[in-house]
């Protein structure tokens, strides 16, 4: 499972689920959540992480 959020057409992170953690791709993103909102990263990895199981149970549903 891969989550990718962007902003304007840029990729400006992404989330996978081998890892299960929300990557920054964008220097401005790291420069922006380190000093306006350091929680970032853990949160959108929580919401990533409940995206994916909703996403499972719904395959698991799809394929009965």
């Amino acid at each position: 499972f891969v989550a990718v959020g962007m902003v304007d057409g840029v990729q400006i992170d992404y989330y996978e689920s081998n890892t299960q953690r929300t990557v920054l791709k964008q220097d401005w993103m790291e420069r922006f959540t380190n000093r306006e909102d350091p929680d970032y990263l853990e949160r959108e990895t929580g919401l990533s992480l409940g995206s994916q199981q909703i996403f499972k149970a719904d395959i698991r549903i799809a394929k009965q």
